[in-house]
């Protein structure tokens, strides 16, 4: 049974046919568009290693049917920059150190803009842990991730800044 779906990948439109209906939103990226920044961790929806956004949302990708984001947009870390111009989340993980092997951080700078966008957080270093919760980093870089997401939130904040999270 082969079904085709259609959705926005990092701002282009793709038509994939789906030959199985089982292949879950982390493998299409992954094997099928060739956008391996999504990282397949655990598989299991526990490690945050495949966050990526769905039309604005954070998701865990691994979880995720490509059958159920027909007409969907998808966001993936090889979208976030905007050519040579980071965004200033990944500028901040740079700037405070919020990685060491670097196998999280894919999933956990599309977290902190999910995190961003939803604005639930305020300047509490403690919510935005909370926030990040999902995002597990074997490494335990957690504070410099931490404080990067409040130095990207107070960037994003400023006035002379014109791109939202």
């Amino acid at each position: 049974m082969s079904l085709s779906i259609s959705l926005s990948v990092n701002g282009v439109a793709r038509e994939v046919a789906l030959d199985d209906p089982r292949v879950t939103l982390l493998d299409l990226l992954r094997e099928r568009l060739d956008l391996t920044g999504t990282k397949k961790g655990c598989d299991r929806g526990q490690c945050g290693a495949c966050t990526v956004l769905l039309d604005g949302r954070r998701i865990n990708a691994c979880l995720a049917l490509a059958a159920s984001c027909d007409g969907a947009a998808v966001l993936t870390i090889e979208g976030l920059a905007q050519g040579d111009t980071l965004h200033p989340v990944q500028a901040a993980f740079i700037a405070h150190d919020g990685l060491q092997c670097g196998f999280c951080t894919p999933g956990q700078i599309m977290s902190a803009v999910g995190l961003l966008r939803e604005a639930q957080t305020g300047d509490d270093p403690e919510r935005v842990r909370e926030a990040m919760s999902g995002n597990l980093c074997r490494c335990g870089a957690y504070a410099g991730i931490t404080e990067a997401i409040l130095d990207a939130q107070r960037q994003l904040a400023a006035p002379d800044h014109a791109e939202a999270a």
